[in-house]
């Protein structure tokens, strides 16, 4: 019988050998090709706009508009040069993606000339429609207009499409009233509020520390299946991840994929993927497999995060555009299969200074270790306060298939640091004392710089069933999923440490104005957050049953679902966090919690009417189909005058199917019914919470037990869905 799925496999045995891809003798002969950076501006604009433009992208300076259409006009003539005939201004909306309307340098004059022209209003601020992406009721409909403005720290590039190419412009995404309609703008806005806060307390150490960067280095993991096989499953066309499927015979058990060799079909998709990235400027530096089969990795080299949380964008924008050459489909999804691990992003964050310091990372001397420790516990002091905003900020349907799986942290929030700082800590909270008589001596005495060695890394393991753990220079936010935009967590993460440096400035000027010395000052605030933060610390298993008992009795809260999870988007505490730094004003935050749980809601529908459609129309239909085979061989077998003993395991299978059958019947039309009831909820809250219960939750998991139970007993010629052992390893 053929069917897709059949059809998929026959194929694969005529797959043409990996498309070439011509890779360049040195990757920093196409790096950065296609990106308008500051030493090709110098050669495309005069001296008064380069100027302006380095003011804006080094020193975070407006662009004189009067250089607007000087730069302009350097960039469309170096877009020009490479065959660009229309840009773009590009975006990051609150859909989750990137965004983009094109238009042409084509123009006509009054007499109808026909010139090509781009002028600085152009570049510098466009009007898409705003009511049509999501804005969570800032904008009605008929309230439409909305801009886009560039941002010059995030250089413009050429995105080649095929034959085609577009300038893109970085820009913000704000509606009329000036509310942001995007993750870029209150990025932004919470990097420079750390930037301004961690200078005041690096004033401390170094008066010659002028701006702190916040870095951010992503792990983006992956799944790479067959394009053919991918498309005859419904369910991941339709949802990034399959609602059915039974766990192979070999699935990970045997962790030979994990650093194993890169098949030479996905070696060559790689090295296409990462040629594009690379003249896009994204700076990609490692590639391997990961531990579930099918399943990958990149990373690039740090940068400053709005420039990586754009790299990243676009980078998977990328991905899955250079994978439709090579007829395979990435699929970015948390949990795309049940069973085996699920896809994260780790977010690698660290901060620096212009004076060329990483600030989470050990120094020398004391005066440098003391600066290390401030910011350190400082983090984990941020981390501790504000650990359901932390948890918000990762909260997905998608995540919420991985958030305490086998391979991914758990939904607690937790810090890990190694017994090596562990005991530091412990040193500083106890062996000081609570006085601080010693005064100056007290920092040598202490002797931190002999208890923190320059390289951490040798001395700190990893705990990969940490949600937020400490790795050596940096803190690796291991909870934000695979396709998740990091502006996001990234956003919070700043503002939260931004409100806690400023807090701990104050707390430390107060000992300070008493007539403490500085040092002491700093050591008592330090010891005093110690005290009030450590029992978000955790150095053990993640995983375990143990760690959630012990976790309450901590006081940590255990939040499993998105619905619950988003609530703390729009506690008094966050709003007026936010709002103290500038970053959201209320009836944004108010936005963005109405739109992520329309996001859940319609996800969920959206996996709702997958899992009924395919359970009516696919797998009951196969199960019958088999049934009825079963049923004239038994006919047949009586027929024949052979004894009921002779044909007991065909009446057995013909019992079974009909029970799964008529469950998973049973079940998607009550299924069905809790949705028509959920859809009827107007308040969007309750609505998501009716989906992740009595939707999603008392039907999701039961059906898929019985429909994945018929899969093992079905005849394999009659099951319609590319199974997960072909998935997952025919390529």
């Amino acid at each position: 019988m053929s069917n897709l799925r059949t059809n998929a496999i026959k194929n694969l045995a005529h797959t043409p050998e990996p498309v070439p891809v011509e890779s360049p003798a040195k990757i920093t002969a196409i790096f950065n090709e296609n990106v308008f950076t500051l030493s090709t501006a110098r050669k495309y604009l005069c001296d008064d706009a380069y100027k302006s433009l380095l003011a804006s992208t080094r020193g975070g300076k407006k662009i004189d508009r009067a250089m607007g259409n000087q730069i302009a006009n350097g960039l469309r003539a170096w877009a020009e040069s490479k065959g660009v005939s229309h840009f773009t201004h590009w975006f990051q909306p609150l859909t989750g993606l990137s965004a983009e309307k094109h238009d042409s340098f084509f123009t006509l004059k009054g007499d109808g000339t026909p010139i090509e022209e781009f002028e600085g209003a152009a570049l510098i601020q466009q009007e898409p429609d705003a009511s049509s992406f999501p804005n969570g009721g800032l904008r009605a409909t008929f309230e439409a207009r909305g801009y886009t403005a560039w941002d010059p720290s995030s250089p413009a590039f050429i995105m080649e499409i095929g034959e085609g190419k577009t300038l893109c412009i970085p820009t913000i995404f704000v509606s009329y009233t000036g509310e942001s309609l995007d993750t870029k703008t209150p990025l932004l806005k919470a990097l420079v509020a750390l930037d301004k806060a961690a200078v005041d307390v690096c004033q401390y150490f170094d008066k010659n520390v002028s701006k702190v960067t916040a870095t951010l280095g992503w792990e983006q993991e992956y799944f790479v299946v067959d394009a053919g096989l991918a498309n005859a499953r419904p369910d991941l066309v339709l949802t990034g991840r399959t609602v059915f499927g039974h766990a192979p015979a070999k699935g990970q058990q045997l962790e030979d994929h994990y650093f194993g060799a890169i098949p030479e079909r996905v070696y060559a998709y790689m090295r296409d993927f990462e040629n594009e990235s690379y003249k896009l400027g994204i700076p990609l530096r490692t590639r391997h497999n990961e531990v579930a089969p099918s399943q990958f990795e990149c990373a690039p080299i740090f940068e400053e995060s709005n420039l990586a949380v754009d790299h990243n964008t676009l980078l998977m924008d990328v991905m899955l555009r250079v994978a439709k050459r090579h007829n395979l489909v990435v699929l970015l999804h948390e949990k795309p299969f049940a069973g085996i691990n699920g896809s994260g992003k780790h977010n690698n964050w660290s901060m620096s200074t212009d004076t060329g310091i990483n600030l989470l990372g050990p120094g020398k001397t004391p005066k440098t270790n003391l600066m290390f420790l401030t910011f350190f516990v400082n983090t984990i002091k941020a981390v501790h306060d504000y650990a359901g905003l932390i948890r918000a900020s990762i909260a997905s349907a998608g995540n919420d298939h991985r958030l305490g799986a086998n391979e991914a942290p758990p939904a607690i929030i937790s810090i890990f640091i190694g017994k090596y700082l562990t005991d530091v800590l412990e040193q500083v909270e106890k062996r000081v004392g609570g006085n601080f008589d010693e005064q100056d001596e007290a920092i040598l005495k202490l002797d931190i710089h002999k208890s923190i060695p320059e390289l951490m890394l040798d001395n700190t393991d990893r705990n990969r069933t940490s949600p937020f753990a400490f790795t050596g220079n940096k803190f690796e936010f291991r909870a934000v999923g695979s396709s998740a935009n990091c502006a996001v967590p990234m956003t919070t993460l700043n503002t939260v440490m931004a409100e806690t440096l400023r807090t701990f400035k104050t707390d430390v000027d107060a000992l300070i104005e008493k007539g403490e010395k500085k040092e002491i000052a700093i050591l008592q605030i330090i010891r005093k957050y110690i005290i009030e933060s450590k029992k978000v610390l955790f150095e053990g298993d993640g995983y375990s049953e143990d760690w959630e008992k012990e976790a309450a009795g901590r006081g940590l809260e255990n939040v499993k679902t998105t619905p619950e999870a988003l609530d703390a988007f729009v506690t008094d505490k966050t709003k007026s966090l936010f709002d103290r730094n500038n970053i959201y004003t209320h009836p944004e935050l108010e936005a963005r919690h109405e739109i992520m749980l329309e996001e859940y809601i319609k996800k969920v529908q959206i996996e709702a009417r997958v899992m009924g459609d395919l359970a009516s129309t696919v797998i009951i239909p196969s199960a019958i189909r088999y049934q009825n085979i079963l049923l004239e061989n038994i006919t047949g077998l009586k027929a024949a005058g052979i004894p009921q003993t002779g044909y007991t395991s065909q009446l057995e299978i013909v019992k079974l199917v009909s029970e799964h059958i008529n469950i998973i019947g049973e079940k998607t039309t009550a299924m069905i019914e809790a949705r028509k009831k959920a859809n009827e909820i107007t308040d969007t809250r309750t609505k998501a919470i009716a989906y992740c219960e009595d939707v999603k939750g008392n039907y999701f998991d039961i059906i898929r037990y019985h429909a994945d139970k018929l899969e093992l007993m079905v005849d394999d010629s009659i099951w319609m869905l590319p199974k997960y052992r072909e998935i997952l390893f025919l390529r």
